[in-house]
């Protein structure tokens, strides 16, 4: 070990620092006896690992052993200087501080410091735990020390055994004291017991030593518990078994607490006999134990309650509250039994998907109590036509499912479908009340190795899609057709919405004429699709799939817009229409914000008018759609009723709605020609509306007898293709200016009068 005040390494390795390693001193021996006792005592100080290290300052020499070099990486026969300063940067950095003073007080010949430790960094980077002994061998005249010598230890192993034992006892004194356990220690020869600190705390001795006699621990044992437990701890001693039990304490303090002790016998370094054990308090574990022992013994007591109520659970879970049928979790699981069995026995399995219908309008008339008597109705009606061996259930509101396994070729369900429709087709009496409703029914029947009871719910709710699409009160089959119709409907339904994302529905529009002198009297606005690949498409085509989609609103907002701006170009033409006419849903007709959003648009009062279908049943307008009505009127915009004479409008309706003018629907004009009764019923109508002042307008014309009829019957104003046809905006002002629907219609009259006047003379004749 280098130190202070250090010299350049000189002199014979063998002279007196050898002497000194090979522990000789001086005086009077033999050179072999000297040679033997030297290579004696090198080989004891090699063979125990010791680095011997001498410093003379006298001599100005020092001198460090082979040793001492390995110890610290160096080959040994490298040259050391003993640099002093170099030395000191080699000690780590936490114990520098410690070691300079240490090497002062060792040389200054404390004995407390004869001995210390600390870290020196290896040749190759690592640190090196060393145990340096010296002491001050030689001193001058002043008591200055002019000669240290002493010895380094690699003891690196053993501070790390030290951590590593160090860490153990940590570990297991945490785990002790988290687990809240209290562990003694007691020797059986001499009756002496140690207790660690929790116990002393679990038995409420706080304040004892750790040094407690036997009779502590038998004293604290409860009266009820001692006799038995101390029996036993007695036949352990004598046997050497293990001791394991539970037992109460009273404690210190007078609580009674619940302990549980375990012990184990062993023999000491010393051959003395002694025990070791730990407690640990188990109160509350007990009681809880205690606790769910009496539940388990009154669980026992009423398990035949537990179990109906278990029955009952279950049911439950797997059964509609409101008919008694199963529900859509217990059809999941029968669709994978009844599709394994099919499979396994070679048979078919049928799915029917039923929907009822019209009875929103019975849940929305008569109230959920009706809705609810109707459903259970309905369950009565299913039950009673299958068979015992079906399998019936409702999967959520108005909708039910029939399962049944049937021969691949048999034609029951057919007649199966027609008999529910039938059944349930029959008026139910409810509080007075005649309630009608009917059902739809889509069916899926499948058989063989891959039958997918899963993909066939999917397949009836398809088939039943399409019976409600094609009238209602109808069963239908599953098709592969039908697939790719809701394929079809799928994707017209996504270009629907990419086709208002791009502007592609634009207005057309079809003049409307007076019915006297064939001027243009108004013009009606039509939506269409202008499809990017299948061209200009008409409502029919995508007017559906937009009520589905809640969008016909938007395409209805977009049409008013469109028209507004196509009439003032029209302005700016010198084509002042007189009123423009344009379709307004039921839905768009039912937004409380209608109002608000119409002002924004600034519309010139009297220009527009908006159709209603009568079909929007106008007997039975509810309050948003009465106040929206009102609005329009106040923005000066008409009203009128389309389709008259078909939907269900009644005279009072109209007396209520004063419209401003009333389209009688195509249906009725087409026959005109043909039939009587049909003109005396337009007739009719036209009457009604003059009684009323309101305006007539009869659709559908498309021949010059139609408009000689329509002329005779006094209505006001006429469209139809015997006139004009739709068309775009931009072409509006060249075919009213071109005129050329009068053409033909000036010579027919001529013609008409002559004939008229000459019907008098003939018959004269």
């Amino acid at each position: 070990m280098p130190v202070k005040k250090a010299h350049p390494e000189a002199g014979d390795p063998h002279g007196d620092a050898a002497a000194v390693e090979a522990g000789i001193g001086n005086g009077t021996t033999d050179d072999s006896d000297l040679a033997e006792r030297e290579s004696r005592w090198n080989y004891a100080l090699v063979g125990s690992g010791l680095g011997v290290w001498d410093h003379n300052y006298r001599l100005d020499r020092k001198y460090y052993s082979p040793t001492w070099k390995t110890i610290r990486g160096m080959a040994p026969d490298e040259e050391t200087d003993g640099d002093y300063e170099a030395w000191l940067q080699l000690v780590h950095p936490d114990d520098r501080d410690f070691v300079v003073d240490a090497i002062d007080r060792q040389n200054a010949g404390d004995p407390n410091y004869q001995v210390f430790e600390y870290r020196e960094r290896h040749k190759d980077g690592h640190w090196v735990w060393i145990e340096c002994r010296g002491a001050c061998v030689e001193w001058d005249q002043n008591g200055v020390p002019t000669r240290i010598i002493g010895t380094d230890t690699d003891i690196t192993a053993r501070k790390e055994a030290e951590e590593t034992l160090s860490r153990l006892s940590r570990r297991l004194d945490l785990a002790l004291e988290v687990s809240r356990i209290g562990v003694f220690e007691a020797d059986i020869e001499h009756d002496t017991v140690e207790w660690d600190d929790r116990l002393i705390a679990i038995y409420g001795l706080q304040g004892a030593s750790r040094q407690i006699g036997g009779d502590v621990w038998a004293k604290s044992l409860h009266p009820d518990d001692r006799e038995r437990v101390l029996g036993l701890s007695d036949r352990s001693v004598e046997s050497g078994s293990d001791f394991q039990q539970e037992y109460r304490i009273i404690r210190g303090d007078g609580a009674e607490r619940v302990i549980r002790a375990r012990s184990a016998f062993f023999i000491d370094g010393n051959g003395h006999r002694k025990l070791i054990g730990a407690n640990w308090d188990v109160t509350e574990e007990v009681a809880l134990r205690n606790e769910l022992r009496r539940a388990k013994d009154l669980a026992e007591a009423r398990n035949r309650e537990l179990e109906a109520a278990k029955e009952s659970i279950e049911h439950l879970a797997l059964h509609d509250y409101l008919t008694g049928l199963p529900n859509r979790r217990y059809l999941d699981k029968m669709l994978d039994e009844r599709a394994a069995e099919c499979r396994a026995k070679g048979l078919a399995l049928a799915i029917l998907h039923i929907d009822l219908d019209r009875f929103k309008q019975i849940n929305d008339t008569l109230g959920h109590r009706a809705g609810d008597a109707m459903l259970q109705h309905a369950a009565s009606v299913l039950r009673t036509s299958v068979r015992a061996v079906d399998f019936v259930a409702r999967i959520g509101g108005d909708e039910f499912v029939i399962l049944c396994i049937v021969d691949p070729a048999s034609k029951k369900i057919a007649s199966l479908a027609e008999r529910v429709i039938r059944e349930l087709r029959k008026p139910v009496r409810y509080e007075g009340h005649d309630c009608r409703f009917g059902a739809s029914i889509g069916i899926a029947i499948d058989s063989g190795p891959k039958l997918d009871a899963k993909q066939m719910l999917l397949d009836a709710d398809i088939a039943l899609y399409r019976a409600k699409g094609l009238g209602r009160n109808r069963f239908e089959f599953f098709s592969a057709s039908a697939r790719r119709d809701i394929i079809s409907a799928k994707h017209l339904a996504d270009e629907i919405l990419i086709g208002l994302e791009r502007n592609e529905f634009v207005p057309f529009y079809q003049l409307q004429f007076d019915a006297r002198t064939l001027d243009v009297a108004g013009v009606e606005t039509l939506a269409r699709w202008q499809h990017p690949v299948h061209g200009l498409l008409t409502p029919d085509r995508f007017l559906d799939i937009a009520e589905d989609l809640d969008v016909v609103s938007t395409i209805d907002a977009l049409i008013l817009e469109r028209a507004i701006a196509d009439r003032k170009v029209w302005l700016k033409d010198g084509l002042p229409i007189p009123k423009i006419s344009v379709n307004v849903s039921a839905r768009r007709l039912a937004d409380p914000d209608l109002g608000k959003k119409l002002r924004a648009l600034k519309i010139e009062p009297g220009t527009f008018s908006f159709e209603l279908l009568e079909s929007i049943s106008l007997d039975d307008c509810d309050e948003a759609v009465a106040a929206n009505l009102k609005k329009l009127r106040k923005l000066g915009i008409d009203i009128q009723i389309d389709d008259f004479g078909t939907g269900h409008a009644s005279i009072v309706s109209l007396l209520r709605l004063s419209p401003k003018t009333l389209k009688i629907d195509r249906e009725l004009i087409r026959m005109l020609p043909q039939s009587a009764e049909q003109r005396k019923l337009v007739g009719s109508i036209i009457d009604i509306g003059r009684s009323l002042n309101i305006l007539v307008i009869a659709e559908g014309v498309e021949t010059a007898e139609h408009i000689r009829i329509l002329e005779e019957l006094d209505c006001d104003t006429l469209q139809g293709y015997a006139l004009a046809r739709p068309m775009p905006a931009m072409q509006i002002p060249s075919f009213i200016r071109a005129g050329s629907w009068r053409q033909g219609q000036i010579a027919a009259r001529a013609l008409q009068a002559q004939l008229r006047r000459a019907l008098p003379s003939r018959a004269a004749k």
